[in-house]
């Protein structure tokens, strides 16, 4: 139930335009600081892993691992997708609080 919560909320922030997808625009997004929140998935490989944790940790962008690549991309109306960031604090704040009840 939760993680529907999750999937339905981030079709609805990818709706308004909060939600930057595909490894060039989340890293521009990340680097520009427009990014709050990264989420990564949990079946990425590891090379794009270190590369994302990298960029996370090297510019305090909180993050989580959570759903496989299939899920973040379909939540998104997406193929899959390795990683995704959403760009407005609202957002990003109530995926957060999903994340804790779980």
């Amino acid at each position: 139930m939760t993680n529907q919560r999750l999937l339905n909320l981030l079709g609805l922030a990818q709706k308004a335009g909060k939600v930057v997808s595909g490894e060039i625009a989340v890293e521009k997004s990340i680097k520009y600081g427009q990014a709050k929140l990264m989420i990564l998935a949990e079946d990425v490989s590891f090379s794009s892993k270190k590369n994302y944790l990298h960029l996370a940790e090297l510019y305090k962008l909180p993050y989580f691992v959570k759903l496989s690549k299939q899920e973040l991309g379909t939540s998104i109306g997406k193929h899959a997708r390795s990683a995704i960031v959403l760009t407005d604090d609202g957002f990003a704040q109530s995926v957060l609080n999903i994340i804790n009840d779980i």
